[in-house]
């Protein structure tokens, strides 16, 4: 119908958790994709070695669904690589079901395979991926976190997830993770303008 889009070109590889999730990105990424199948990856050491070669030589992009499952993948490969450097992209929690699915997943969020080619081009932006230069860190801290009422706060627990959702990323993350990602997405000063908007808007 529409004419064909041009590939988003990524030199790190990429890691799925299945093979509809890699064939979503073949679509729409030129690059390598490796697929963990599930929790497969937990005993499959040749698959592992291959991730640890991609780490250690083209650096990696971990890219799973945002539900528990996905983050429970996403943990166990962080830990598995000794070395080389690891970019967590995010995908935001969407609720629905993917056409090929009789019912929605367990936790009624859409997977990689179920989100709109924009949705993945703006979660890859996010991560400073697209670009030939790696994503600049805005040094932000957990004490900057804690002045802007996101951690140690009667009300944090709920203020960050607000966050969280203004910004589309996955409610699940923890507070650490939620840090790496802001420190690729904007500096301190964006962050507290970004939190007075939200929190006087809303």
């Amino acid at each position: 119908m529409g004419e064909q889009q041009e590939k988003l070109t990524v030199a790190q590889a990429i890691i799925v958790e299945g093979k509809y999730d890699k064939i979503k990105l073949d679509s729409i990424i030129q690059g390598v994709i490796l697929v963990t199948n599930g929790y497969r990856i937990f005993k499959d050491p040749e698959k592992m070695a291959l991730i640890r070669y991609f780490a250690a030589h083209t650096g990696i992009i971990i890219l799973t669904d945002s539900d528990r499952a996905g983050f429970r993948i996403r943990s166990y490969l962080k830990g598995s690589i000794p070395e080389g450097k690891i970019t967590h992209v995010y995908i935001p929690d969407i609720f629905g079901k993917e056409k090929r699915k009789d019912k929605p997943s367990a936790e009624g969020k859409l997977g990689v395979e179920g989100m709109e080619r924009s949705v993945l081009e703006d979660a890859f932006r996010r991560a400073g991926v697209l670009t030939e230069t790696a994503p600049v860190r805005s040094g932000l801290t957990r004490l900057d976190l804690y002045e802007l009422g996101l951690t140690g706060g009667r009300d944090s627990a709920s203020r960050r997830r607000a966050l969280l959702e203004q910004l589309g990323l996955p409610t699940l993350l923890s507070t650490g993770g939620m840090l790496e990602v802001l420190n690729t997405m904007m500096t301190r000063q964006e962050l507290e303008a970004f939190v007075h908007q939200h929190r006087n808007g809303d």
